[in-house]
């Protein structure tokens, strides 16, 4: 929502409106036995490797480590334990760079350099398209964060700008982002 507010304050844009949102999952193999249940107490366990994105390069591992944030609330500690152990292995410019032809999640998974990535429910879903053995766990509420995205129309823009933005708004184009990962604002 920052972007389109900026305009909007800058008096470049009509006021944003969101549209969609992404929140983080959890990419695993079936093996690691994780489910929204039993999550925290899985990423908590000395033998979990445990991945994220890079916080400060990457919004995804700014989420992550949201996420360990809200843990601490459930079970005090827990901040500082994922925080110690969680790989930061995408995102950085030391990161490695994405296989050409799939998932970099999935193939970091599959590979077992993490047996549990955060990363946004987007990602999951390309994730399991290219590696279908991968499972994607939905965050409990009590964990759950991630991004809201929004939109605006800069003022003086012509009709299809319009038709375009109320558009994304309808049950047709919430039901395409649901699809693709996003989480519907319904």
């Amino acid at each position: 929502m920052m972007h389109p507010a900026s305009l909007a304050a800058a008096g470049k844009a009509m006021s944003p409106l969101p549209f969609t949102r992404n929140v983080l999952c959890a990419l695993t193999r079936p093996e690691v036995n994780v489910r929204s249940d039993n999550l925290l107490e899985r990423m908590l366990d000395p033998a979990v490797r445990l991945g994220t994105s890079t916080p400060k390069a990457d919004p995804s591992g700014d989420y992550a480590f949201e996420l360990f944030a809200r843990a601490e609330a459930l079970r005090p500690g827990a901040r500082k334990a994922l925080e110690a152990k969680a790989l930061e292995l995408t995102g950085g410019p030391d990161s490695p760079a994405p296989p050409p032809d799939r998932s970099l999640y999935g193939d970091l998974v599959a590979r077992k350099q993490a047996d549990i990535f955060l990363t946004y429910c987007t990602n999951t879903l390309l994730a399991r398209r290219d590696f279908p053995d991968l499972v994607s766990v939905a965050i409990a509420p009590e964990l759950s964060v991630g991004a809201q995205y929004g939109l605006t129309v800069v003022r003086g823009a012509r009709e299809p700008a319009w038709r375009f933005a109320w558009f994304i708004l309808t049950d047709d184009a919430q039901a395409i982002l649901t699809r693709h990962g996003f989480g519907s604002l319904r």
